[in-house]
């Protein structure tokens, strides 16, 4: 009796398992919209004609990316901020880029002198020195000529891992100003400013710095000027002691520098709305786990990212989307200590087994955008997915880069690619 019921079981199961998974197919096809193609010049007429109400209703959009290395996640997220731009109202760019790119990228979109390759040199973080992102800031050019500058589009950076040129802007204040601050200060301000982070070792100094940093902001804003003059030097001293604490917490205890890069982005993207929206509306372009409104890496890390707190300061004004993707080529940095460490070109040929991924592709159509609701299990319940950061695609050991997660606790929508490939980094 018993071998003929575990004989039915054995039957039944793999046909059950069949059906759930023809009907998650049949439910992510009638409910997901078509992205007609990843040119980031062309409409998004399907995605217009059925745009989600939570989407259209939010004000702050954080777009993610599975890498920081993929040509369709550029021009896919160039293609939603173009949308944005021209039927939201959002004016503001927010990059996972340095405060200090700011100036030199919106002196050009705002109509400034120079070339696709002397704004390209703004960019402190090397992924975005690619042709499909100074397209994008092109077309901000072109956007903003004839119009006010009240109305145009405005470039600004959220990270603070970079501190060079910061105590150049305090020097030339304080030149111009003629205000009396310690020079000893203003030395210590050089100090951190050119010192760069040793990501191998843990380094008192840098924390011995934090007071005097904070004294100098003290002086400036004890000074007879008026408030409105050293607005602007007093972001860019912030920025600076943000880069300094975040230098002393390198090796701390994981994840204090992880969750404290990650909440000084938040306030400076709040500070960013707060301070310089129109209409407090906002594009946020990071990688995936900056924007994801749950925690950071896999599920139960109880790591708080930028993205969870948006959610929690904005509620539903923020509207946190994904990327994940099929097969395709995708770039990954080799370290070898006889050819020296260099970055080489995968093919990833399928998806990986037990991922959302090997699911996803089955769907017939080769761009798509998903908001996830609670009708669906699927999204619902923990699966894998690749998480490639900085280092780009690592293969081997493959288990290293695939974290498990739910969707739909991470995202309010997913934007799926079928096959993707790398930038063009040639910017002639």
């Amino acid at each position: 009796m018993l071998k003929n019921l575990l004989s039915i079981f054995l039957f039944i199961s793999p046909l059950l398992l069949f059906s759930q998974k023809k009907e998650t197919i049949n439910w992510i096809k009638n409910n997901s919209i078509e992205i007609e193609d990843a040119n980031p010049d062309s409409e998004l007429n399907l995605f217009k004609q059925a745009t989600p109400h939570k989407f259209s209703n939010a004000k702050i959009y954080g777009f993610g990316e599975a890498s920081h290395n993929t040509k369709e996640f550029f021009t896919l997220k160039a293609k939603f901020f173009k949308y944005l731009v021209k039927t939201k109202g959002v004016k503001m760019f927010i990059m996972e880029e340095s405060y200090q790119a700011e100036s030199g990228i919106n002196e050009w979109i705002s109509g400034g002198k120079g070339d696709v390759k002397t704004i390209a040199k703004n960019f402190n973080t090397g992924f975005w020195y690619t042709k499909e992102i100074v397209n994008l800031l092109q077309w901000m050019r072109e956007y903003n000529k004839g119009i006010s500058s009240e109305e145009q589009i405005r470039f600004y950076g959220m990270d603070i891992q970079i501190g060079k040129n910061l105590n150049q802007e305090i020097r030339n204040f304080v030149d111009s100003t003629k205000i009396l601050v310690d020079e000893k200060l203003l030395n210590v301000a050089d100090s951190c400013a050119n010192k760069k982070i040793d990501f191998s070792k843990k380094e008192t100094w840098w924390q011995y710095q934090i007071p005097k940093l904070k004294e100098l902001k003290n002086q400036i804003l004890n000074t007879s000027l008026e408030s409105k003059a050293y607005k602007n030097i007093i972001r860019s001293l912030d920025y600076l002691v943000s880069y300094t604490e975040y230098a002393s917490l390198v090796k701390a205890e994981y994840p204090r520098s992880t969750e404290f890069r990650d909440l000084k982005m938040f306030e400076n993207v709040k500070y960013i709305v707060e301070n310089f929206s129109i209409n407090g509306k906002a594009f946020i372009w990071a990688h995936n786990e900056h924007i994801n409104k749950k925690e950071m890496y896999s599920k139960d890390s109880n790591i708080i990212g930028l993205g969870r707190n948006l959610k929690d300061y904005y509620n539903d004004d923020y509207y946190a989307v994904g990327f994940d993707f099929g097969i395709g080529k995708i770039n990954g940095f080799v370290t070898d200590k006889n050819k020296g460490n260099y970055w080489k070109t995968y093919e990833i040929q399928k998806p990986v087994r037990k991922t959302y991924a090997k699911t996803l592709i089955l769907i017939d159509k080769d761009i798509y955008f998903i908001q996830f609701n609670k009708k669906l299990e699927f999204f619902n319940e923990e699966s894998k997915h690749l998480m490639i950061g900085g280092g780009g695609y690592q293969p081997k050991p493959l288990y290293k880069i695939l974290i498990s997660k739910a969707y739909a606790e991470t995202y309010d929508a997913l934007i799926f690619v079928k096959n993707i490939s790398v930038p063009n980094n040639n910017l002639n």
